[in-house]
């Protein structure tokens, strides 16, 4: 076995792979960008290796930088992680030249695997079902029109290299193609560096189901079952299980036997998925889509449902042992289910946010667990992925590990930076997904009714101004002779001897709403002036809204329920949200420079067009002195690997433009002014 090995990402993945590092008695070398110089991952390592600025191409995409920093800490091997180099050919071959050994699959693997044009002509000689599409590589625009067309609409666009669903277009008129290819070359080639796309047809309602492999360079390959992986949004996994509900045990065993077939076909080594669309009335009729050679995302659930630490498995297997078990030995106990927590706000289209960690609670022990690179004080920021954890619950059946699983991300708190927890909570309650009743649309489908609407922004501020009064007093030693005591029996703050404190229930009845129940009580230290204060609030039927606060100043509170962080002021501002109350009814005023933003409804006026959230200014399709419609794309913002247009609020002329290029934004920057014509301000 290594003694030291170089973790080459960051985040989660790179927490979660020193930790079992440390667990084998591993020296871990974290690498680190400027942006990350007190992230979690760097503390928790056995050494850490700065390898440049906070940008990635030159910092965790540098292979130069990467194979100095092994060499000055004497590291024997890499490991990738996910995302960055993982499943890059060229640096898995530069490991190799160095003498170093890359922790994942040949570099030949890599680079047939990676190229989807041609691991599908592969594993098709295998004999493993793909899903019809165009064929051969390069195509140019004009053939990839042509190729949909011949398919039939709607199809799927697809980046050749990479994958996480970057890129990726779902097409349904042909007269959007050209614009819909270009806006996927563009974020193929900021992701991947390669522009390449293919097209496929378009299974409609499918099922995403993929299968866990591991081979050793010994020739024994198997699989690990499956994970349902058909949540999703934008192509992106949110919410994954094992195993899946769909297969009956000799579908399990087909399709397993088809990844092990895949993984063969490209003389596979280590640890790998292959990834298959189902659909979901005929789960025997699955396709290949493609193999992502390295660890994924969602592996903890193959974890808790097997009793195989992956990256243990990874590591031995680089270092030249057989695998030492065989398909037969596979067992497959209980359902395991995760959630990825974002740093993203649903309400406000899934929007990138970042911010300063207040307070960081996690759940752990038992039959939940929660990977993380996440640290109070740190600064999440938006040059990288928006993932910031992944919660993870293992329970006897579905039914059990779905509640286990609300409750546990009901305790996740991250307060300074919005998630998309509440978000979670919502989607694992939907009756289709308690049934077991997926598809990749679901959540696109249904996503009015998973947003955050029935909570009311009143709700929240009655929810502040009560959190003040509701806080623990201080109670000084010395009894009662002591001036600054307080009876603990007297005092309205929920105090009980010996055990949890007690809910103090408010009720409010606010202008036009049904009443709303607010129960606080003290939970513990918080930042700010005095302990953290726990809330629930309920609106009518259906389960409350979970939450706390624990920042507060005489003048300012936040407030975090569900997942979402509010601020909330006693006076006017510029930004934010301010409240009062009258004899009758609480007042709010809220100004949102996101909705502004994207509305074209910026600070400075109607012509106004922001930043909606900080980023970089990618695109940019105008000039000075320009004439535009109304809805015409001016502007693409790029954060958290995210692209985000800005287009237009009405017809005019651009007057002011003040970024291009690269030019890195703030939140709510003034991006550009469309002054409208003469005849539209007369008319309106």
């Amino acid at each position: 076995m290594f003694s030291t090995v170089l973790v080459a990402n960051r985040g989660e993945i790179a927490v979660r792979v020193i930790r079992t590092l440390r667990e084998l008695g591993i020296r871990s070398v974290a690498v680190f960008s400027d942006a990350d110089a007190d992230a979690r991952h760097v503390r928790e390592a056995d050494t850490a290796v700065r390898i440049g600025p906070a940008a990635a191409a030159e910092s965790y995409l540098s292979v130069e930088k990467l194979l100095d920093a092994a060499r000055r800490t004497g590291a024997e091997a890499v490991h990738p992680g996910y995302g960055f180099l993982a499943e890059n050919a060229a640096f898995a071959a530069a490991c190799a030249e160095a003498g170093l050994a890359f922790i994942g699959p040949p570099a030949s693997a890599i680079s047939l695997m990676g190229d989807k044009i041609r691991a599908k002509e592969t594993v098709k000689a295998a004999g493993v079902p793909v899903v019809p599409g165009s064929s051969g590589s390069g195509l140019s625009d004009a053939e990839l029109a042509a190729a949909a067309a011949e398919i039939g609409m709607p199809v799927l666009l697809k980046p050749s290299a990479g994958g996480g669903g970057k890129g990726m277009r779902l097409v349904r008129d042909a007269s959007l193609l050209g614009e819909e290819i270009a806006a996927a070359r563009r974020e193929a080639r900021s992701s991947f560096g390669d522009d390449t796309l293919l097209v496929e047809r378009w299974v409609d309602r499918p099922r995403h189901i993929e299968i866990q492999v591991l081979a050793d360079a010994h020739g024994n390959v198997v699989h690990l079952g499956e994970r349902e992986c058909s949540l999703q949004r934008r192509h992106q996994k949110v919410i994954e299980e094992a195993p899946s509900v769909l297969l009956t045990p000799q579908i399990r065993a087909a399709m397993g036997a088809a990844a092990v077939e895949a993984a063969r076909s490209c003389g596979y080594v280590g640890a790998g998925t292959v990834e298959f669309i189902v659909p979901g009335g005929d789960p025997s009729s699955y396709y290949f889509m493609e193999m992502n050679t390295r660890l994924q995302v969602e592996h903890p659930v193959t974890e808790l449902i097997t009793g195989l630490d992956l990256v243990e498995q990874q590591l031995r297997v680089a270092a030249g042992a057989e695998l030492g078990f065989g398909q037969d030995d596979v067992t497959l106990t209980g359902h395991a289910i995760e959630a990825r927590v974002c740093a993203e706000d649903p309400a406000r289209g899934f929007l990138p946010s970042g911010g300063t960690v207040l307070a960081l609670s996690e759940p752990s022990g038992g039959a939940v667990r929660t990977d993380s690179g996440l640290l109070a004080g740190v600064d999440t920021g938006s040059t990288y992925d928006p993932m910031l954890s992944k919660v993870i619950v293992h329970g006897p059946d579905r039914a059990t590990a779905l509640r286990m699983l609300r409750a546990a991300l009901a305790d996740t708190v991250i307060l300074g930076v919005q998630t998309n927890a509440g978000f979670l909570r919502r989607l694992l309650a939907h009756p289709d997904v308690v049934s077991g009743n997926l598809d990749t649309g679901l959540v696109e489908r249904d996503l009015s009714g998973l947003l955050p609407d029935g909570v009311p922004p009143e709700v929240y501020a009655a929810a502040a101004l009560l959190a003040l009064p509701a806080a623990a007093p201080s109670r000084p030693a010395g009894g009662s002779g002591n001036p600054g005591w307080v009876d603990p029996f007297s005092a309205a703050d929920g105090w009980r001897l010996g055990g949890t404190p007690a809910w103090t229930v408010h009720h409010f009845r606010l202008p036009g709403r049904d009443p709303v129940q607010v129960r606080t009580r003290p939970a513990g230290p918080g930042t700010g002036t005095g302990p953290a204060t726990e809330l629930l609030v309920a609106e009518g039927p259906g389960a409350p809204a979970r939450g706390r606060v624990v920042s507060r100043t005489p003048d300012e509170v936040t407030v975090e329920l569900d997942g979402v962080t509010h601020r909330f002021s006693h006076a006017a501002s510029a930004e934010g949200t301010w409240l009062g109350r009258d004899a009758d009814s609480w007042h709010v005023q809220r100004h949102d420079p996101v909705e502004a933003a994207l509305s074209g409804r910026g600070h400075a006026g109607a012509d106004t067009l922001a930043a909606p959230m900080p980023g970089t200014v990618t695109v940019v399709k105008v000039a000075v002195g320009d004439q535009v419609v109304a809805g015409q794309s001016l502007l693409v913002v790029e954060a958290m690997k995210m692209e985000h247009v800005i287009a237009a609020p009405h017809a005019g002329t651009v007057t002011e433009l003040d970024v291009s290029p690269g030019t890195t934004v703030a939140m709510d920057q003034v991006l550009a002014v469309v002054t409208p014509d003469e005849e539209e301000e007369a008319a309106a």
